[in-house]
């Protein structure tokens, strides 16, 4: 799906597909060199990197690795969660591996602190992290491979998904703030109607 076909949804573009491919090229270039002549085994967190982590494992020239984790982050709305709840675990054994965890987007850092303490107590040779977008939240969390650094807000788009759509969205958006607050969409009709607001 292309920006023009929910332009109306969208705030803003943070990342055009053209963008977020030569980025994906640029992590894939530096991961293979600091992983070179060893076997890497990568973590994709469902549902939101399953793009990211298939383009950046197709991105490498060498065999790689593909296992799942399914995170759900619930208790405090929009901006962030309270906690954390594994949904499937991942199916082999990381003891003594180098493992790599993929995530779409970062938003408080608290996903990525628990996926990184939950798979480190497993015993893992290394274990690093890369997300594609970061916002404002997370600037605190140690990264190593970090794509993009995005405003606040609801980001939808290359396999980022607000209520289960966007994820075929072919750039990376933040959502324009009437497509999830019931007081926006109803200030912006009162606006678009020349009248003034229902209190």
């Amino acid at each position: 799906m292309e920006h023009a076909h929910v332009i109306d949804d969208v705030a803003e573009v943070l990342a055009t597909e053209d963008e977020i491919a030569a980025r994906v090229a640029e992590l894939a270039a530096r991961i293979e060199a600091d992983y070179a002549g060893r076997d890497l085994l990568v973590v994709g967190v469902l549902n939101g990197a399953a793009t990211v982590t298939v383009d950046l494992a197709r991105a490498l020239h060498r065999h790689v690795e593909i296992t799942w984790m399914g995170i759900t982050s619930y208790g405090a709305g929009q901006g962030g969660s309270g906690a954390v709840r594994l949904r499937k675990d991942i199916d082999v054994d990381v003891a003594g591996r180098e493992v790599l965890i993929v995530d779409g987007v970062i938003d408080t850092g608290l996903t990525a602190a628990w996926l990184m303490t939950n798979l480190r107590a497993r015993g893992p040779a290394s274990l690093e992290f890369c997300g594609l977008f970061r916002k404002p939240g997370a600037q605190s969390i140690d990264i190593r491979y970090v794509g993009f650094d995005v405003p606040a807000g609801v980001v939808v788009g290359y396999g980022l998904d607000y209520q289960g759509r966007y994820r075929n969205l072919r750039c990376c958006a933040r959502l324009a703030p009437h497509v999830y607050e019931p007081s926006a969409a109803v200030a912006s009709g009162a606006q678009a109607l020349g009248g003034p607001l229902a209190e």
